[in-house]
């Protein structure tokens, strides 16, 4: 099994970060390495900075590999990543 990477995160009710705001948390990815994933997740991370509420991270999951659509493609290009496969 190959493992991907998601950025995932959002806005939260408070600083506890248990509860997620509703229709704040998004998902980026599938990546096919860590670094990728890192990239999107360091700037998601660094535009949120001032928002004190707000957090993402990076998560992995086997599941078979998939290849990424041509919206992540692109979505991934807007942000100066390579995308794999």
């Amino acid at each position: 099994m190959t493992k991907q990477f998601f950025v995932i995160g959002g806005e939260y009710k408070d600083a506890e970060f248990n509860e997620p705001e509703e229709g704040s948390h998004r998902v980026f990815g599938p990546f096919f390495t860590y670094e990728e994933a890192e990239q999107v997740w360091r700037q998601r991370s660094e535009r949120s900075r001032s928002q004190a509420y707000t957090r993402y991270q990076i998560v992995s999951s086997a599941h078979h590999p998939q290849r990424p659509s041509a919206r992540q493609k692109a979505a991934l290009a807007a942000i100066g990543v390579a995308a794999a496969h």
